[in-house]
């Protein structure tokens, strides 16, 4: 293998697979991936279901566990983030969800030229193939497919979407329409019963240029620096110390854990923490590791009166039907994802713009044993749940390396309801949850609220609930944020890292804010407008 490239990009995630190929189509630049997990050919990747699967798998997951949350009862959170080719899009539960357009004019108004959503819609377009076809607002050409499969929905789905209509909220046919509130059912990333990951969109096929070098099993140990110049990167190779140059650029795309980790024991980073550890500072950038975000949810579960998918799921038999019927026809509920139906609304009528989000699965798995998620096994008694998640949280977390160890996990702190107006948002999407119980829709197949239980019903017994029993979506953003002021902000309007040259950060960490909803689709879309950036296509 070569050790000159044009570009190296570190991590074959989401961002990474699309700048792998977008930079090696016209064949004029050379481009070298590294990522440090394997290769995505497993059967519960490429099984839509199987997220349930990898949720634990350490072969394809960095299983992160964050810091005692006082506003979570001083309880750690469980990250799982994919350490794959595909990154966290291999091992998701494949929801796309564009976010509002208000969501990217705030992300300009905040200093951002270029970045409001009349500037990014193309973008999400370029990305995407819809399954309904292109339009003003969707794709109808790109790499990545986004599957409608509602016809193959759980029934109960419809039961929750008629709740919803009873208690006053809009039916909305598409969330990456003309808006995005109302309720309905959610788009996935599959195409022909299989997971549409990024790797399977984006960097498989640019994998087959001859420009185009993919190496796993490959941990970047730190980035190299002259005169505050980026030059290449050192990884970690099954023991063995490998070193490689760029000629043009080093871009991080490692994610919102990995990438402030890796510029902290780069030398970019808070110069206090820099200097806790004896890293030479290449430049002090405070910003690197703060700002974080992420969504945070809370959960009503039921015993059902109808069934639900426990009951095709729990039996022995149950499992093996699914699967025939999977294997036979890549059809069945091994080709969905268990987030179904859902919404986005506010949580009273003073809210400008819809601040939540409902997830709706027509199963539970509240005797799942600790340490498992087995989608595979849900309880053994028909049930399913309803879910509320912040949309845009005012918390403020942050990662910090422990040590000069690249292979040492780094201290992550989300702060979780450390800001009061969450607890006020968390407990009014409580209370949603309970009136959405009462509507007629819901009411007739409830047979028990198993948890929280009615027993618990005042404010503060449903905020300690809310402490107690909160947990991630999986959407941590922001750690290296992009903004006007290098005393706050990580990157600029181009990604470009403050205070060094040849260096780019490309990933969720450097959204401004936290996007309203799921996070792959705008990481997409990020990447690839920084591509034409990069290749400076107007």
């Amino acid at each position: 293998m070569s050790t000159q490239f044009d570009y190296i990009i570190v991590g074959a995630g989401s961002a990474g697979c699309v700048l792998a190929n977008r930079l090696t189509r016209n064949g004029k630049y050379s481009v070298l991936v590294v990522e440090a997990g394997g290769n995505d050919n497993r059967f519960w990747i490429r099984t839509p279901i199987g997220y349930g699967k990898t949720f634990y798998d350490p072969a394809v997951n960095w299983m992160y566990m964050t810091e005692p949350g006082p506003g979570i009862n001083n309880q750690r959170s469980y990250w799982p983030r994919g350490k794959v080719i595909g990154g966290s899009s291999s091992i998701n539960a494949m929801v796309y969800i564009r976010g509002q357009a208000t969501d990217f004019d705030n992300w300009r108004d905040l200093g951002n030229p270029g970045w409001g959503w009349q500037d990014v819609l193309p973008y999400f377009k370029k990305s995407e193939t819809s399954s309904d076809g292109g339009s003003e607002l969707r794709g109808g050409s790109g790499p990545l497919y986004v599957n409608n499969v509602s016809a193959d929905y759980h029934p109960l789905c419809h039961s929750f979407i008629e709740a919803a209509k009873q208690y006053g909220f809009n039916y909305n046919p598409d969330f990456n329409g003309e808006t995005q509130e109302g309720v309905g059912f959610y788009q996935i990333n599959t195409k022909d019963g299989k997971r549409m990951s990024a790797a399977r969109a984006y960097l498989h096929p640019a994998s087959r240029r001859a420009n185009c070098h993919v190496e796993t099993q490959a941990h970047v140990t730190r980035i190299l620096f002259e005169n505050n110049c980026a030059t290449g990167v050192e990884y970690n190779q099954r023991g063995k110390i490998r070193t490689v140059k760029a000629s043009r650029e080093v871009i991080l795309s490692a994610g919102s854990i990995n990438s402030p980790q890796l510029l902290q024991l780069s030398g970019i980073g808070p110069g206090s923490l820099l200097s806790d550890h004896n890293i030479p500072v290449v430049h002090d950038s405070p910003g690197v590791g703060h700002n974080m975000q992420d969504h945070l949810s809370y959960t009503h579960y039921y015993g059902s009166n109808v069934p639900t998918l426990n009951n095709q799921l729990s039996p022995w038999w149950g499992k093996a039907l699914a699967g025939m019927k999977y294997l036979l026809t890549r059809r069945g509920v091994l080709s969905l994802s268990v987030n179904q139906a859902g919404g986005f609304v506010k949580s009273n009528p003073d809210q400008p713009r819809p601040n939540l989000q409902f997830y709706f699965a027509a199963i539970t798995y509240t005797t799942a044993p600790p340490g498992e998620r087995p989608l595979m096994a849900p309880d053994p008694y028909p049930g399913f749940l309803n879910c509320i998640s912040q949309l845009r949280p005012k918390s403020r977390g942050w990662i910090k390396i422990k040590s000069t160890d690249p292979f040492e996990a780094p201290s992550i702190m989300p702060n979780y309801l450390s800001e009061q107006e969450d607890v006020v948002e968390m407990l009014e999407g409580a209370r949603l949850l309970r009136e959405m119980a009462k509507t007629p829709a819901l009411r007739k197949i409830i047979k028990k609220e198993m948890t929280p239980g009615l027993n618990i019903n005042s404010d503060d017994e449903l905020i300690d609930d809310i402490r107690q029993r909160s947990s991630t979506v999986f959407h941590p953003t922001s750690t290296c944020m992009m903004g006007p002021d290098p005393k706050k902000a990580v990157v600029d309007t181009e990604c470009g890292v403050y205070g060094v040259k040849q260096l780019r950060v490309v990933d969720a960490s450097i959204f401004p804010a936290v996007t309203s909803g799921n996070t792959n689709a705008p990481t997409i879309m990020v990447a690839e407008k920084v591509a034409d950036l990069i290749l400076n296509i107007t």
